[in-house]
């Protein structure tokens, strides 16, 4: 049997999904997703039924549908189906064969409901993050040994629009052709932006330069810091793809952090950024950039090559969300990415918990 073609690849995937159930009973295990009901009843009220009419679905259960979504970057649609096709999702949503299923549409307007929610003038999402956070705090995970900034874009669906289209978009205006046409107007985002990412290229093999690449991307930016001591998201921010990174430092900096040193790349070295960390209970540790026109000074490169260890952490967690999880934005406006991120952000955080500890108590 194992001789036969393509016998292999299905015993790696079944192995595959095994795994990925058994990470869900320890996700479920480490998490008491209660912690967060009080705030979804406030971000989605529900009617009294007065008037009768079908129960709405669970808040936590809702709230743990939008997660399991998260971690396997699936459409309603997709949820919906492996939500009944895989016993390791039900599981984890606590259902039996026999209950029902929440459908692609009462996922979607869920999750609609909970982006329109502010809760104390902020967003829902943001509200439900830093409820965990505090239970975090509470179970001994504090943020210590300084604080790691960094941002990376979040892909969105390109939109194809002329010229003079992304010339009134630019400027904060409909363009006149969208106007009266409602239905597309809702499929065209405005708020995400294109911005092009650059590559150094490293020297061939016989030492000769290789050219630079140059490569444009359209969507979002997750701008997060994490802390040194467990590689927690502590602070977070959505902004489009073009905002410059340099500019959201003062947003993302962490007061509660036990250290002082703050680690970033170069895009994040400014007069303004490095004016704001003089502050005493503050240490910029942000790598300084190259002199124009002259070779690096290598006291700075060797100081940078220093940095570059500490700060490297942060990478893993876009390497995380980019890949096992497949971070992607499938909605339209930045207010749905903000959620969609968040949400990212929630999940990344879970799954470090439940990687940082070997108990099975819940937090």
């Amino acid at each position: 049997m194992r001789g036969q073609p393509g016998f292999f690849d299905v015993e790696e995937r079944l192995k595959e999904l095994s795994a990925k159930g058994d990470e869900l009973e320890r996700l479920k295990a480490v998490v008491d997703f209660e912690l967060f009901r009080a705030d979804l009843e406030r971000a989605v009220p529900r009617s009294d039924r007065a008037k009768g009419g079908r129960p709405a679905f669970d808040h936590v259960l809702m709230f743990r549908v939008l997660i399991l979504q998260t971690s396997h970057s699936l459409s309603d649609e997709r949820t919906e189906y492996l939500i009944k096709d895989r016993l390791s999702f039900m599981r984890f949503l606590g259902l039996g064969l026999a209950d029902t299923v929440p459908d692609a549409n009462t996922i979607w307007t869920f999750r609609e409901a909970l982006t329109r929610a502010r809760l104390g003038g902020k967003p829902a999402i943001e509200v439900l993050f830093a409820r965990f956070e505090t239970a975090l705090s509470a179970a001994g995970f504090l943020a210590k040994g300084g604080q790691i900034i960094d941002a990376t874009i979040v892909a969105a669906p390109k939109q194809h629009n002329t010229d003079g289209e992304k010339r009134d978009i630019k400027e904060g205006r409909i363009p006149t052709e969208w106007a009266n046409k409602p239905a597309k107007l809702r499929q065209k985002d405005r708020d995400a932006r294109w911005t092009v990412k650059y590559t150094k290229a490293k020297p061939s093999a016989d030492g000769m330069p290789r050219v630079d690449l140059a490569i444009p991307a359209f969507g979002y930016k997750n701008h997060i810091g994490i802390d040194r001591w467990h590689g927690l998201i502590r602070t977070w921010t959505t902004t489009d793809a073009s905002r410059h990174d340099g500019a959201v430092l003062p947003e993302l900096i962490d007061r509660n952090n036990t250290a002082s040193e703050v680690w970033a790349d170069t895009a994040y070295r400014s007069q303004a950024n490095e004016k704001y960390l003089a502050d005493p209970l503050l240490r910029s540790q942000i790598h300084r950039k190259k002199p124009k026109g002259k070779p690096m000074p290598r006291r700075i490169a060797r100081a940078n090559n220093r940095k570059s260890k500490v700060r490297a952490a942060v990478e893993h967690v876009f390497a995380r969300q980019k890949g096992p999880m497949g971070l992607f934005i499938r909605t339209i406006g930045i207010a749905r990415a903000t959620t969609k991120i968040g949400l990212a952000n929630i999940l990344y955080n879970m799954k470090r918990v439940r990687w940082l500890t070997a108990q099975t108590a819940p937090i």
